[in-house]
């Protein structure tokens, strides 16, 4: 057990981190829309690159938070029956649903994406648009890497669960 409590240690350090990273980066979000906004109304002109910047911006919070997200128990879920179980229930549920479902779909998306991302990369993708952004291929790069950060997360909620489990109480870090 030592060993799984270093492991949630670490990953969850690492997507703490990212979270925070990802909530500062909502300022810079705010920051950019207000310019593109005093520059589009006020002073009546575009700038494509900047509304780019929006909508890049806003996949790396979105991707970047998704196993912060994870981690602090706020994603989307179905708390119908969940909300009623036990301690240990819900350790079964997350760790099934982890199991079969959470870390096999991160994987997929790892690897499908694997290609997709590999070619964006050879051609130096740019925006299409002219004024874009270049180096578009880091915004697809950024794809598998949040979905390995969210199977890592994965991983360290299917060993909480395991952990409760086994030991009938929370593991440290984990809220009632």
């Amino acid at each position: 057990m030592k060993y799984l409590r270093a492991y949630i240690r670490i990953i969850d350090n690492i997507n703490t981190k990212l979270g925070k990273a990802a909530a500062w980066l909502t300022t810079v979000l705010v920051l950019v829309v207000c310019t593109d906004v005093f520059t589009r109304y006020l002073l009546k002109e575009s700038s494509i690159a900047l509304q780019e910047l929006e909508w890049h911006l806003f996949a790396v919070i979105f991707l970047g938070a998704a196993a912060y997200t994870l981690l602090i128990d706020d994603h989307v879920r179905v708390d119908v029956f969940y909300t009623k179980f036990s301690k240990k229930g819900k350790a079964w549920i997350d760790l099934l649903g982890s199991v079969f479902f959470l870390i096999p779909f991160c994987i997929l998306v790892i690897l499908s994406t694997k290609d997709f991302v590999e070619l964006s990369i050879r051609i130096r993708e740019t925006s299409p648009d002219p004024g874009g952004l270049p180096a578009r291929y880091l915004l697809k790069a950024f794809l598998p890497v949040s979905f390995f950060f969210i199977l890592l997360e994965g991983i360290s909620l299917a060993f909480k669960s395991f952990i409760t489990i086994k030991e009938d109480k929370i593991p440290e870090g984990e809220k009632d």
